[in-house]
């Protein structure tokens, strides 16, 4: 927990155990979850937690730049605790999220071109190997 606790007082917010736990738990369940399911499985640890908490930590964590959020499938909002540059892998069957490390051609250049760059997503859809394979 020590690097989360440093990693709040660097971007200078409150550390807060609700805090702690959701970064852990996005740090450690690296499958892209929703809100609903950071909340749902949170609370079993914590009966008191409420729904409200989550949303608005996560979306603390969203603006400092702690955490990021997908929206590879329609609307639905999923969380990555891996902030830097990388794709997604959305399985249209089962509909996991996977990274992908895979280098853009012309980031580079994008990244020193005249636009200022703020986000970077490149989403690869299809069927996962375990998909395929049952």
């Amino acid at each position: 927990m020590k690097g989360y606790v440093e990693l709040l007082r660097k971007k200078g917010l409150k550390v807060t155990p609700q805090r702690l736990e959701i970064m852990k738990y996005l740090d450690t369940h690296r499958v892209h979850p929703d809100a609903d399911n950071i909340y749902t499985d949170l609370k079993k640890k914590s009966p008191s937690l409420s729904r409200t908490t989550v949303y608005n930590n996560l979306e603390t964590l969203r603006d400092n730049g702690i955490v990021q959020v997908l929206t590879i499938s329609g609307s639905e909002l999923r969380y990555d605790f891996m902030t830097s540059s990388h794709h997604h892998f959305l399985c249209k069957t089962c509909g996991d999220i996977i990274d992908i490390d895979v280098r853009c051609p012309f980031l580079d250049e994008m990244m020193s071109g005249e636009h200022c760059i703020e986000e970077v997503h490149g989403y690869f859809k299809g069927t996962c190997k375990a998909c395929k394979d049952a």
